[in-house]
């Protein structure tokens, strides 16, 4: 048994031997190169972006221009040549799960490799890719005819990444949904929901605040950076004081540590907002805020046999 093992466990480290960024990208430009239905080649993502450092488990997002879709679509085991897969998804074929409206027109295939690499491969026909140029992470490899207009294409940025300005509208919007969908925790956790508390807490209470987060940066730094999706380069923007206390808030805890989570996060937003909102010249919706605390803290306080809220 344990001789069984030892050669299964050295099979699989034979089989697993992580091609580096040379070997991908000479394979991702081969099989382009030997395709005739593919006419060109785009690289985006991180692997384009210039102000990412790069490290181990960058993605290879990559682009086929090609002539006609169908012809790739008849048999999927030609994308068998990039190599062993762990895993395959093929968004525009999945029902529970369907691809961005952004995609139509276009098919992906997302494959993870048994030795660590990723590649996030896009087809899309010549006709339809002048909508995936205004991403401005695209970055030209290969254009076999000259005539699809890459040649003019500006060098990668982070250009379409960049946070917007917010309006009034916005700011206050995003201040409603906090506020708002805050009351309906405090609900939730004296109820003892405890999923749907999770759910609204960390899906609608928190996606409000990296909103006001990425706004605070974005005045920071006048608008020329890219925190990143869900603040994915926070730690790098933020100031470390108030990434501290955004991390914080993310606790996996039993429902009455939810409330501090709570708390916390509301101390946190008020901090962020109030800032958003001098650099707009707009009024923070403080009599809101305290409404909506003193109701808290009223809730929090409140028995479990309690007959009326007040």
């Amino acid at each position: 048994m344990h001789q069984k093992k030892t050669k299964l466990e050295q099979r699989k480290k034979d089989m697993i031997k992580t091609r580096n960024e040379q070997q991908m990208m000479q394979l991702i430009m081969d099989v382009a190169n030997h395709n005739p239905e593919i006419r060109a080649v785009l690289l985006n993502g991180s692997r384009a972006n210039p102000n990412v450092e790069q490290d181990i488990f960058q993605d290879y997002d990559i682009i086929y221009a090609v002539k006609n879709l169908e012809v790739f679509l008849k048999d999927h085991s030609w994308i068998d040549v990039f190599g062993d897969r762990m895993i395959l998804q093929m968004p525009e074929d999945m029902e529970l799960y369907p691809p961005s409206p952004e995609m139509e027109g276009a098919f992906s295939y997302l494959m993870q490799f048994m030795d660590g690499n990723r590649l996030d491969l896009i087809l899309v026909p010549i006709s339809n890719l002048h909508r995936f140029l205004e991403d401005s992470l695209c970055k030209l490899l290969l254009d076999k005819d000259d005539t699809i207009g890459l040649k003019s294409l500006l060098p990668a940025s982070e250009h379409s990444y960049l946070v917007n300005k917010p309006t009034a509208r916005a700011f206050y919007d995003c201040c409603n949904e906090f506020w708002y969908t805050s009351v309906g925790l405090a609900k939730s956790i004296w109820r003892e929901q405890s999923i749907y508390a999770r759910q609204l807490f960390h899906h609608v209470i928190h996606d409000a605040l990296i909103q006001m987060i990425d706004w605070h940066i974005g005045f920071r730094y006048q608008f020329l950076v890219n925190p990143g999706k869900y603040g994915k380069y926070y730690k790098q923007y933020l100031e470390s004081d108030l990434y501290n206390e955004l991390i914080e808030t993310y606790r996996n805890a039993e429902l009455p540590e939810l409330w501090n989570a709570l708390f916390l996060t509301v101390k946190l937003f008020q901090k962020v907002a109030n800032n958003v909102a001098e650099q707009l010249g707009l009024s923070y919706p403080l009599t809101e805020q305290q409404y909506i605390t003193e109701y808290l803290q009223h809730v929090k306080q409140l028995p479990k046999n309690a007959k009326q809220i007040y």
